[in-house]
């Protein structure tokens, strides 16, 4: 490890007399040029940057006429030299550093604006594997580095509002801070940091690498939470660029800022919403479905969805997964809801929240693919789990009737919107439901038996008939009791992945309640 060399202290102001800008994103570009000009500070530049900066009738000097080097190599080669380097990492009050700097020739920059090659945009936008290796920029997370590791005399700016950070400061006082040149510094190590993990992340999918040896997670700042889960916790929501329609790329049309249980329970709601190509409607309390329904339209849907559970459906939230119209909005707001989440709202729907002024109201522009891969991470103390979401589809095709009565047409219907709801249920999950309406949820109880009870009283409290129900069940049942539960509420048909030890036991509980019961093979638990 290299020792700590005795260098000055670094000043707390520093002018900055010569600026290296090289961008592949101009916005602002030419005015931001035009003021450090303004303010005598010495431009240098490449290719394209400079060829911007030149069209706009300022002076600005080439790279190479530093290095005494051409740019080569398609563009590769440029900037990786030692005199840039030097300039951006010589440490000036130190005897050694100046010394070397003047034998070599080597001036000093005082400011470095660079944007990375579009890498992200261009996986984005669906480019191939060569596009997308001759957007990983070199140069540029190089030189951010060397100018940030010598924060200390160089303010590194990576993004428009860091260059008018540093232009604002120069204006009035004539040079930049220690302070800011640190703030600076922690910014372009992040963004080189997210910009590599962008870099692994997609070099990993296309080698089909599930468990890379290193897995680092990059976000970008959407907003700072007023707390997280409890007023005591401190909480802030990051963005990861992924394009899934959700919550993190939704429009806030109204209301109050989104909460830290807000963002957590709309992604559950929304996530189920996407599930159905009916019109559907889901009302979530605690990142639990209290209520499901679909429905000819969206009010009849939503209707539904709050006939389950109208008492927890206060304060809940509501995802569609149709264009929001008047006649649901209008519905919605007889309660008391939290967020409203739709890919769409009509104008006259829009004007019914506005008399809700701290209702949320998000529009997302399209649904999710709920059957679309993709990653869901969770943490741990001293580490973090990963894994795949979870695309189960089931189909009347994969369910193995195992009783002596096979279920109707319509319990089958009836069951597999019911495992569909319960997939999104925490473990222990047990969901009735009949005519694609669930009738009871019970979640996250420690055992079966529990869930069944749970969702049957919860039916029962609100004048909802089990009789000829369908139940179903994330995962096996351990034993017979929790399904003897579910047939004496009502159901009459059972769903449920099998695989138990004492299967054969549920199986003729099953027979001896002359119920229908088929095994899925797939276990959904969300834990």
């Amino acid at each position: 490890m290299p020792a700590a060399p005795d260098f000055p202290a670094s000043p707390d102001r520093y002018p900055v007399k010569r600026a290296l800008i090289s961008v592949s994103d101009k916005t602002g570009l030419i005015d931001m040029a035009k003021a450090l000009s303004d303010l005598g500070v010495e431009l240098v530049s490449t290719g394209g940057t400079k060829a911007a900066i030149a069209a706009a009738g300022l002076t600005v000097k080439d790279v190479a006429d530093l290095t005494g080097f051409p740019e080569m190599m398609d563009g590769r080669v440029k900037t990786l030299h030692p005199t840039v380097h030097g300039g951006l990492l010589g440490v000036r009050a130190a005897p050694a550093h100046a010394a070397a700097m003047e034998e070599h020739g080597i001036g000093g920059i005082d400011l470095l604006y660079v944007n990375l090659y579009p890498f992200e945009a261009t996986v984005a936008a669906g480019g191939d594997f060569e596009t997308c290796v001759e957007n990983i920029d070199i140069g540029g997370p190089a030189m951010i580095r060397s100018a940030a590791k010598n924060h200390g005399y160089v303010a590194v700016c990576t993004a428009p509002e860091d260059i008018a950070q540093v232009v604002a400061a120069l204006q009035a006082e004539g040079a930049t801070t220690l302070a800011l040149r640190k703030s600076l510094a922690a910014r372009a190590f992040a963004r080189t940091a997210s910009y590599d993990a962008a870099i692994s992340g997609w070099f990993a999918k296309q080698l089909d690498v599930a468990a890379p040896e290193r897995r680092t997670i990059a976000g970008t700042l959407r907003q700072t939470l007023r707390y997280g889960e409890n007023p005591h916790q401190s909480a802030a929501f990051y963005v990861t660029g992924e394009t899934r329609p959700g919550v993190a790329n939704a429009r806030q049309l109204q209301g109050k800022e989104l909460s830290y249980n807000n963002i957590a329970d709309t992604d559950a709601a929304f996530e189920l919403a996407a599930e159905f190509s009916e019109p559907a409607c889901i009302i979530v309390k605690h990142a639990n479905p209290c209520g499901v329904g679909l429905g000819a339209d969206l009010k009849e849907a939503y209707s539904r969805a709050l006939a389950c559970d109208p008492v927890s459906a206060f304060g809940g939230i509501v995802a569609v997964n149709r264009r929001l119209d008047r006649a649901t909005a209008e519905l919605v707001c007889e309660t008391f809801t939290e967020v409203v989440i739709a890919p769409e709202a009509d104008e006259d729907a829009v004007a019914v929240f506005e008399a809700k002024k701290n209702l949320r109201l998000l529009v997302t522009g399209a649904m999710p693919d709920a059957f679309t891969p993709g990653e869901v991470f969770r943490s741990v103390s001293g580490g973090f789990l990963v894994q795949s979401r979870d695309t189960a589809r089931l189909t009347a095709a994969d369910l193995k009737v195992v009783t002596k009565r096979s279920p109707t047409d319509e319990e089958v219907r009836d069951m597999l919107f019911a495992f569909t709801v319960a997939k999104h249920v925490k473990s222990n999950a047990i969901v009735f439901a009949r005519g694609g309406q669930t009738l009871g949820v019970g979640a996250g109880q420690m055992n079966r038996k529990d869930s069944a009870r749970i969702a049957a009283l919860r039916a029962a409290d609100f004048g909802l008939s089990l009789e000829n129900s369908a139940c179903a069940s994330e995962a096996f049942f351990p034993f017979a009791d929790g399904l003897i539960q579910a047939a004496e509420a009502g159901a009459t048909a059972v769903i449920q992945p099998g695989g138990s030890m004492r299967d054969a036991e549920v199986i003729a509980a099953a027979d001896a309640a002359g119920i229908a019961m088929v095994f899925t093979g797939t276990r959904v638990f969300r834990h």
